[in-house]
């Protein structure tokens, strides 16, 4: 099987790669696997238990469920997985999971994880989704309107009011109210956000475990990371065209699909909506019609709208090694549940859609293993559904929030997301100071090219079967500032920010001229230097700032990594003109950085306590 036959399924881990192998900190998966596999090498494999071991045997069965979806009737296709000795006199509850983008009910991930809780006593229900394997209608990027509903129609059949197609009848699931069975849902990615959406639409979903998904796709497909603003970003043309390329390449999988799953020949696939979104991004503008069109859309299809409805508590759990959806989506998730009142808590594990551990030897859930009670993320999934689809109201959910240390081999735990606690200071003369009486007064300039030049990823490595370069930056076109070598230990876990100002003359005669695309795009990002010189990029994560107005200082999100800064090693902010992984300026502009001990850019760090200060 060639590597365009991978990338258009999104579902068999690559060729070259085991689906178990343990993938080191900052290593590549393609585009391929990680945005056709939902859960990556972590859900594929075999059974977590043969027939006749503990945990229990269990039986399948194939059905499909006619639903109405985005004004189209189409077939759901699923699987039931029945444990043994559950009926009516001895109701269990139910588990239901569905595929990531470009996978199905079949694929290793789905698979996986229906046995996995079946083995373990839970009635699951695993289905492909709209628009993916046999099942009906178009792609509609989990919209609750519309894959929300579908879900929902499923939880009908687990409450046991309505019936699968052929006739079966689902009277076995542990209930709490005529039409409300005990359900709760898991699943990754794609199958992660459709869990919001359905819990957004019914009340009778009981607990979500979403792994790796997305909180506003405007962010995740073209990111802007400066605070406070409705500008438009970047865009994440790699990812984002892959997953247009899987789901419009369909019939080349999938031949003679069912025609609910047809739209028009200028969008084969997806609703409407997702394809003038494609257009617009591809297009390199932003006129102000179409970008609003666009925002409301992504976030109309995302946690972001919908979440006041989301009443079921959810276990968030986030990668670390993630440039499509970082940790930052899951923050947000996070906190808006919280404020709320609906019951949260959070985990960022090593893997996600760009690599990290999924060797269960490190620790890692992987559940193609089976290794959910000897994993620290399993063991908490677990005692999530102990609690809430069990009812057991001694059971330890663990704390708020947990991340994996790669520097210790586990997780540490806390009660909160560390806040911003340690500042450093942009000086003059390119160095990164602890204090503003530091900082030497001058300026410093770079310019961009017309063609990108730093790197920090690329999703594509790995179709082509080539190593994704180390990330560089090319002299002239960015800006460094670098800090003494650390005396002890410096432990950063979350979201790093920084204030910036900068000028730009070009940029200001042209940046109101009603196209966003004409405002300045920069790239900060932060390395660990070695006392050898040798510069990391954690996880290759970089943050891509449309600026709003370049007469103005902005306020810079970076993305939430989990690091050990070692001591001897340095601290290096950069701002660079470009990446390629994303589009960039329009033209060239010009932009200088003046710093002054009253008036100079600064970085913050969130510090964990007992780390140098």
């Amino acid at each position: 099987m060639g590597a365009v036959t991978y990338l258009l399924v999104g579902t068999a881990p690559l060729p070259w790669r085991s689906p178990v192998s343990r993938a080191l900190p900052g290593s590549r998966t393609s585009l391929a696997l990680a945005a056709g596999a939902a859960l990556l090498a972590p859900l594929v494999a075999a059974s977590p238990a043969a027939a006749g071991e503990e945990p229990g045997e269990y039986s399948v069965s194939a059905l499909q469920f006619t639903v109405e979806a985005g004004g189209r009737t189409c077939v759901v296709d699923a699987d039931l997985y029945r444990p043994a000795g559950v009926d009516a006199a001895r109701p269990a509850p139910a588990v239901l999971t569905t595929n990531g983008f470009g996978g199905s009910k079949a694929d290793g991930s789905t698979d996986a994880t229906a046995k996995a809780f079946a083995a373990r006593g839970y009635v699951a229900l695993a289905y492909s989704g709209l628009g993916f394997g046999k099942s009906g209608c178009l792609v509609s990027l989990d919209d609750p309107r519309i894959d929300g509903r579908a879900a929902s129609r499923l939880i009908d059949f687990l409450a046991g009011t309505r019936a699968a197609d052929d006739g079966t009848v689902a009277d076995y699931v542990t209930r709490d109210g005529a039409g409300d069975p005990r359900v709760g849902m898991i699943g990754g990615s794609y199958g992660g956000a459709v869990q919001m959406a359905t819990a957004a639409v019914d009340q009778r979903v009981d607990a979500l475990v979403p792994l790796i998904t997305w909180h506003d796709l405007n962010h995740s497909l073209d990111p802007n990371n400066a605070v406070g603003t409705t500008v438009p970003g970047a865009f994440k043309w790699q990812w984002t065209n892959g997953f247009f390329l899987i789901g419009e390449g369909q019939p080349l999988i999938n031949p003679g699909l069912d025609p609910s799953r047809l739209g028009s020949p200028a969008c084969l696939h997806f609703v409407a909506q997702a394809c003038e979104t494609q257009r617009l991004l591809v297009s390199g503008r932003y006129p102000a019609d179409g970008t609003e069109a666009m925002r409301r859309f992504a976030s109309s299809v995302s946690p972001v709208s919908y979440l006041p409805q989301v009443k079921a508590p959810t276990l968030l759990v986030q990668g670390q090694a993630d440039s499509l959806f970082t940790l930052n989506e899951a923050q947000d998730t996070y906190e808006t549940l919280k404020a709320q009142g609906t019951r949260t808590k959070m985990i960022w594990q090593s893997w996600g859609h760009s690599g990290g551990l999924t060797d269960p030897a490190s620790g890692e859930l992987n559940l193609g293993e089976g290794n959910l009670e000897t994993s620290y993320v399993g063991r908490r999934i677990l005692a999530w559904f102990d609690r809430y689809l069990h009812k057991n109201a001694s059971a330890d959910t663990g704390p708020d929030f947990a991340y994996y240390r790669d520097w210790q081999a586990g997780y540490g735990e806390a009660g909160a997301v560390p806040s911003l606690s340690r500042k450093m200071y942009l000086s003059g003369d390119g160095s990164l100071v602890g204090s503003r009486a530091e900082v030497a007064s001058g300026s410093r300039t770079y310019t961009n090219w017309l063609v990108p030049t730093s790197h920090s990823e690329s999703s594509l490595s790995g179709l082509l079967g080539i190593p994704d370069p180390e990330p560089y930056d090319t002299p002239g076109t960015y800006l460094g500032w670098r800090s003494e070598p650390l005396t002890a230990p410096l432990d950063v876990v979350g979201a790093p920010g920084a204030r910036l100002k900068v000028v730009s003359p070009g940029t200001e005669r042209v940046q109101d001229s009603g196209d966003a695309a004409d405002r300045l795009v920069l790239f900060a990002k932060l390395y660990d230097v070695a006392p050898d010189g040798t510069k990391t990029l954690v996880n290759r994560l970089v943050a891509p700032v449309r600026v709003p107005d370049v007469t103005e200082p902005f306020t810079v999100e970076l993305p939430g990594i989990v690091h050990r800064y070692e001591t001897g090693h340095r601290l290096e902010f950069v701002i660079a003109a470009s990446d390629t992984a994303y589009y960039g300026n329009r033209g060239v502009k010009r932009v200088t950085v003046v710093s002054a001990p009253q008036d100079t850019g600064v970085l913050e760090l969130p510090v964990v306590r007992g780390s140098v200060s």
